[in-house]
């Protein structure tokens, strides 16, 4: 029952942080059960910041016209306990110090 697996785990989850850069990185760096990864199809839970990974070599201007800023952060939810995602996503979103060029 392969489908099982399918419907009762995984998903992708894109979302903008508050702020830009500085505060998506803080939040990438402080995650201790999601790895960050450019590809993010895999069974454990993984990150990615498409603006300096997967899209890093688009210009600025033509990430703006995607959809893709300095705060969109993708995850791809794995087969961990949900308890232990949801903790490290709070602890690591609590990290965040606002940098003084967010737009907060």
């Amino acid at each position: 029952k392969m489908y099982n697996i399918v419907l009762r785990w995984g998903g992708m989850v894109t979302f903008f942080l508050k702020g830009g850069l500085e505060e998506s990185r803080q939040f990438l760096e402080n995650l201790k059960v999601f790895a960050l990864a450019e590809s993010l199809g895999a069974v454990e839970s993984l990150a990615e910041h498409p603006a300096i990974m997967t899209h890093a070599a688009v210009p600025p201007d033509q990430r703006k016209k995607l959809g893709i800023s300095d705060s969109l952060v993708r995850l791809s939810v794995g087969i961990e306990d949900v308890n232990d995602l949801v903790r490290d996503l709070k602890q690591a979103l609590a990290a965040i110090k606002p940098s003084r060029k967010s737009k907060l």
